[in-house]
């Protein structure tokens, strides 16, 4: 495997950054995590576009323009020669002395990552995820804005934890107000009525790229579609339920804290969603 560090492509065991970088030591940086299919990345300029944004709001300045940050990714892939995989797009703030003034390190460091990948079992994705509530909650925008991806996902690396401690793959975060923002690195939907309905950002939901797919299928597909609050009772009461992130695509949920969802099998509007997806995904993105 060859990873791109700041303008280099090192063969793995050589891949290595400061240990005074403050991505290490304070979680200081952003990133993207991004999806490649048929050697094609999916959704490349919304990702960078995102990757910018986030880099804005927290005053980093990232050392390449976006024509050379897209053009240093997709060397990074042909250089992997993997016709399938994953992307992770860091850019932290660089290397500087201890405490937590980001104005004394003088240049920010930009890795990539290009590599196989599988979230979820195979069995998943074929019966669908079993869910939890988690008691911690998703950070709300007078915290960090959910829009940024930083690198300090400790909330909700813990929240994952409570998921998993409870015997589910995938957890629930709710927000201040306790109605539902988001899984732990996932957007929920559910399917009732023949529409379906996944919490607004202001919930504390990430407009994450696969999310605007889902809206851009049910659109295609005739299927009403909306952004509005959702309760846990939403959830145990749907008729379907279901995941989207680029890391785990689109995977069914048929059960969550103890409720069986609908049939307890993926339902038909969330399998029509996955047949989409996978259409466009294999068929669309930037070629490498």
């Amino acid at each position: 495997m060859k990873i791109y560090i700041d303008g280099t492509l090192h063969e793995e065991a050589a891949a290595k950054i400061s240990v005074f970088d403050h991505g290490l030591l304070y979680g200081d940086g952003v990133f993207e995590g991004i999806r490649f299919y048929n050697r094609r990345v999916f959704r490349l300029e919304e990702h960078i576009q995102r990757l910018y944004s986030s880099a804005r709001s927290i005053l980093l300045t990232i050392p390449l323009t976006p024509e050379e940050m897209t053009e240093a990714l997709l060397e990074t892939c042909r250089a992997n020669a993997l016709d399938n995989g994953y992307i992770r797009l860091v850019v932290t703030r660089g290397s500087g002395p201890m405490g937590l003034s980001p104005y004394k390190c003088p240049k920010a460091s930009v890795i990539i990552i290009a590599c196989s990948i599988q979230l979820y079992s195979d069995e998943a994705y074929r019966s669908g995820l079993t869910l939890a509530t988690c008691a911690t909650r998703r950070p709300m925008h007078d915290i960090l804005s959910p829009q940024v991806k930083s690198l300090n996902y400790l909330n909700n690396v813990m929240a994952k934890v409570e998921a998993m401690q409870a015997g589910a793959e995938e957890g629930i975060m709710l927000n201040e107000r306790g109605l539902v923002a988001e899984c732990t690195g996932d957007n929920v939907y559910i399917v009732s009525r023949g529409a379906i309905t996944t919490p607004p950002i202001t919930a504390g939901a990430l407009d994450g790229i696969t999310r605007g797919v889902v809206f851009q299928i049910a659109e295609e597909l005739g299927i009403p579609m909306q952004a509005a609050d959702l309760s846990r009772h939403d959830i145990y009461t749907a008729e379907e339920c279901f995941l989207t992130g680029t890391a785990a695509e689109v995977i069914a949920a048929v059960k969550y804290d103890q409720r069986i969802i609908g049939a307890g099998i993926p339902g038909p509007i969330t399998q029509r969603v996955i047949a989409r997806f996978r259409e466009i995904a294999g068929s669309t993105g930037t070629p490498f």
